[in-house]
């Protein structure tokens, strides 16, 4: 796909790995365009049914490639690299966007996004993990919400996103001190979902377990897990009635009942 990102699918599972080893997956402007691409064409294959997010090498991604973005900025032009002050702002402006949407592209997919994590995970590593739906993690794995070393905040998402993994008081204490934490701690606060000596292996094994589930609930229960909290309890009931009539007397409901009868392997449909 690219030099930044690759993608492939076997038995229904999209298999996207960051593949900038030598930079420990560093994201600079290419990664960013390459992961947005990646996840648009995985959005229109219906044939995709789970997708495991990983990286190359010693990390899951190191963060930004600060040298990249400064290039980018001009601060290493022979000039001097000074924008006007507007003109800096724009530029800004447009990086943030296209930072953010390299992380919803992945938490807006209608299937279940696993993310592999070893290594190092931070500041924009650690926000692009946040748009997965599940976590896998080493126990030596190291995750930090590092922005405010820079004197910034996480805004690839990671402000919306990390109170409702951790609590408001904990993503707080993260984004203010920027401390990092192992694997570890990080399944203990919430921040991810279970360890694993083999994240890879194991997410891959859990996306194929995913796979092998009817495609519509899946799709419904990711789409209404992800409404709640989001809307009143009232409107997340009625979106529940609503797709539960839908997948009742459908085709993968009718085939899950006959496979489990049959004893074997659903055979869902394209």
């Amino acid at each position: 796909m690219s030099d930044r990102v690759s993608c492939t699918i076997e038995n229904c599972v999209a298999d996207v790995r960051l593949t900038r080893p030598d930079k420990r997956n560093a994201i600079d402007l290419a990664m960013f365009h390459a992961l947005i691409d990646a996840g648009q064409a995985l959005r229109d294959d219906p044939a995709v049914r789970a997708v495991v997010l990983s990286g190359e090498g010693r990390s899951f991604c190191a963060g930004l490639d600060r040298a990249a973005f400064e290039d980018m900025l001009g601060k290493g032009d022979a000039g001097g690299g000074s924008f006007a002050a507007g003109a800096l702002d724009h530029r800004m402006g447009q990086m943030a966007s296209v930072a953010q949407h390299a992380v919803t592209v992945w938490s807006a997919l209608a299937v279940p996004v696993v993310a592999a994590i070893h290594g190092h995970a931070l500041g924009g590593g650690l926000q692009l993990a946040l748009g997965a739906d599940i976590r896998i993690v080493a126990p030596d794995a190291q995750l930090s919400v590092l922005e405010i070393r820079w004197g910034l905040i996480p805004d690839m998402t990671g402000t919306q996103v990390l109170p409702g993994l951790v609590g408001r008081d904990v993503a707080k204490e993260l984004t203010f001190t920027g401390r990092t934490v192992t694997g570890e701690e990080a399944v203990r606060i919430g921040l991810a979902t279970r360890l694993s000596d083999s994240p890879r292996e194991d997410a891959m094994a859990l996306a194929g377990e995913i796979a092998g589930k009817s495609p519509s609930a899946i799709r419904s229960a990711k789409r209404l897990l992800d409404l709640a909290g989001r809307v009143s309890f009232e409107e997340g009931l009625l979106a529940e009635q609503r797709a539960q009539r839908r997948l009742i007397g459908g085709a993968d409901q009718i085939e899950a009942i006959t496979a489990f009868l049959e004893d074997r392997a659903p055979r869902w449909g394209g």
